[in-house]
């Protein structure tokens, strides 16, 4: 018996119809567009989260498409997801929301490379082509295509004449982690609200390493309220049948049933695939957004869990200071005590740019409790020795006239790293360092001072922003362990 029903003409024609109409109409709940994306794209954005404090795709298309409509101020967020996360496709898809259903809407297309852009642009167009076409506007090129309604996509190469000459509704940054700083600064202005569109910088990537441009981004966009949208393979990761067993799956260390509630597209198997090709610090990086991962970083070692503890001064205590000079680069001071086991105990810090000795001075001379009687020693860097040609003095004389008296031994580079990294983990597995919490920028330095990604790795990158905390540390252990070395200098 054949049960299947067939249309009239007309019937057909109305179907149609109501099926171009719905296409038309704005969605105007996350419900809504999320089944507007599964019936007009058979896109079928995952929106249940798995891991803890973690959102899902669904949330970052959401806010991109209602920021514009709920009365927000600010349409910027971040995008940290995991390789094969759906980001650029995402991207591609809110991009013709923003088209089809914003008008006048100005959107650009940026990414770390040329080809990562053309492949954002190329979903675009492949929405488009299946059954979008009416709402085009003239011929599409291959880095631009225009709407009836006068919205625009166009792809931006990574050069300072592309980005800058660009006024914009929304930037849409795809693998920033990969881009030159120079252009993402410029990026940063193009973006222009009018009365009905909000402005709006995305920055979509995965968190390759500790001390790159999206570590920087999440840092900011954390202590400046910018939406942080983190999602990671269990989020887009497809439903795991029963069939499966747990036991047996090379997923289940970090699995634990989490894809038994998936709702994703992600194959697992081409999950297992990937993480038996990699190495585990890498798909921890790029598939659980676990951490960034540690390639060229110094201090490899350095565990928050053992290395960060809360510690106060302790008057019985022996205490030190190191200081690393600096005017446009900071100026940093440790204070340092040694407990009966030889445990370093990083108790405070203070690093400022753009101050004169005299103000350094005050700060480190009242700081602690006792003044400069209960001061064993103040390591400091050589190099502040050396008399400025203009003045007639030097750092190292200025703190001396100041009451501030100084010791230091020079030393290569080298010679103070190994011997920061024996105190984070000796040779017979312990650690003597502990770094208190109050100490930020030393522990995010300790995280980030790495080696420069091309060309010698034997000596680490002079940045001018990790550097130098970890100078101080140097200057510490390079004078502490110096067994009398060094020499208190008359000036």
């Amino acid at each position: 018996m054949n049960n299947s029903i067939i249309l009239s003409p007309d019937r057909i024609t109305e179907a149609n119809s109501f099926y171009e109409k719905l296409k038309r109409t704005m969605p105007r709940t996350k419900t809504d567009l999320k089944n507007y994306l599964k019936v007009f794209l058979n896109l079928n954005i995952g929106d249940t989260r798995i891991c803890d404090g973690h959102n899902t795709p669904m949330d970052y298309l959401w806010h991109c498409y209602n920021s514009d409509f709920d009365g927000s101020t600010n349409g910027d967020c971040i995008v940290w997801a995991g390789r094969g996360g759906g980001k650029t496709l995402i991207a591609a898809a809110a991009t013709l929301l923003d088209c089809i259903f914003k008008p006048n809407c100005k959107v650009r297309i940026l990414a770390g490379s040329e080809s990562q852009a053309q492949r954002m642009y190329d979903y675009l167009l492949g929405f488009l082509r299946d059954g979008f076409e009416d709402f085009l506007s003239g011929s599409v090129r291959k880095d631009r295509c225009s709407f009836l309604n006068g919205s625009d996509v166009e792809v931006l190469t990574q050069s300072a004449a592309s980005v800058r000459g660009s006024h914009i509704q929304k930037l849409r940054c795809d693998e920033i982690e990969l881009f030159d700083r120079q252009i993402l600064e410029a990026a940063k202005f193009v973006t222009k609200s009018t009365d009905k569109i909000i402005g709006a910088m995305e920055s979509l990537s995965t968190m390759h390493q500790p001390f790159g441009i999206m570590h920087e981004l999440v840092d900011k966009a954390q202590a400046g309220g910018i939406p942080i949208f983190k999602w990671c393979v269990w989020e887009v990761i497809e439903k795991c049948q029963p069939e499966r067993s747990c036991s047996r799956c090379p997923l289940n260390g970090d699995c634990q049933g989490r894809a038994r509630k998936a709702d994703g597209y992600l194959k697992i198997d081409d999950c297992i695939s990937q993480m038996r090709r990699s190495s585990r610090a890498a798909f921890e990086s790029e598939m659980l957004c676990a951490r960034p991962s540690l390639e060229n970083v110094v201090f490899a070692e350095f565990n928050p869990d053992i290395h960060i503890a809360p510690i106060e001064y302790n008057p019985d205590l022996p205490l030190y200071r190191a200081i690393d000079f600096g005017f446009v680069n900071p100026f940093v001071c440790l204070w340092i005590q040694i407990d009966g086991n030889s445990t370093v105990k990083v108790i405070d810090e203070y690093i400022k740019s753009r101050m004169t000795i005299d103000t350094h001075a005050d700060e480190i001379k009242n700081r602690m409790p006792g003044g400069e009687e209960r001061v064993v020693a103040t390591f400091c860097d050589p190099a502040g020795a050396g008399v400025n040609d203009v003045t007639g003095t030097s750092p190292v004389w200025q703190l001396k006239q100041a009451g501030v008296k100084l010791r230091y031994k020079r030393s290569s580079i080298l010679e103070g790293v190994e011997l920061i990294r024996r105190a984070l983990r000796s040779g017979d597995g312990k650690s003597n360092l502990i770094i208190s919490p109050r100490c930020g920028r030393l522990i995010e330095a300790m995280q980030c001072y790495h080696y420069p990604p091309t060309g010698s790795i034997e000596l680490p990158l002079k940045d001018g922003v990790y550097d130098h905390p970890i100078d101080a540390l140097r200057y510490f252990f390079v004078n502490y362990n110096s067994s009398g070395a060094a020499k208190s200098r008359k000036y």
